[in-house]
């Protein structure tokens, strides 16, 4: 098995080049596509002119208030952080999330953390953005098999704010 590339010394942050990761494998029997994450090669909602700073480019995650009340709180943020991953990884070609992950913009992230009552209001959220083409992925809990939380790739805010104003922040 190839060993991963390690810098010399960890000085500040690490910055990988594409080719870092090119001897990474994934075992055939890992399903890594569990989601509902938009995979269309060209989304409804393909604005990439760079936001103006009324129109920040952000992630939205969605969590689950059932489970918040019900979990450890470090589970919920976990499942949180793997849809948040999830979603960039799956669109890191995409103009809006390399913008996102920039050098310049890496230690200036925006994300807007909200909250559904449950599992029925999380599919339906879910569904509704399928259908106007904003890519998110939709976290399943394996092996349960349920959904727990939802993030957004990065988009403007302008583009995606309309589909969450109903939703309240996480608190």
């Amino acid at each position: 098995m190839a060993a991963l590339a390690q810098p010399a010394t960890f000085l500040g942050c690490f910055r990988p080049s594409p080719r870092s990761f090119s001897n990474i494998r994934v075992h055939p029997s890992r399903n890594l596509s569990t989601s509902m994450s938009l995979q269309s090669s060209e989304p409804v909602a393909t604005k990439t002119d760079p936001p103006t700073d009324d129109d920040v480019l952000l992630q939205y995650v969605v969590l689950r208030r059932d489970l918040i009340d019900k979990w450890p709180l470090g589970s919920v943020v976990t499942q949180g952080c793997h849809a948040s991953v999830s979603a960039i990884w799956s669109h890191k070609e995409d103009p809006h999330t390399l913008q996102y992950c920039s050098p310049d913009n890496i230690d200036s992230m925006h994300k807007v953390t909200l909250e559904v009552k449950g599992e029925t209001q999380i599919l339906n959220l879910s569904e509704k953005l399928l259908a106007a083409g904003i890519a998110h992925k939709l976290w399943i809990e394996h092996p349960e098999n349920f959904p727990t939380c939802l993030a957004t790739k990065p988009y403007p805010k302008s583009m995606v704010s309309p589909f969450f104003k109903k939703l309240k922040l996480c608190k």
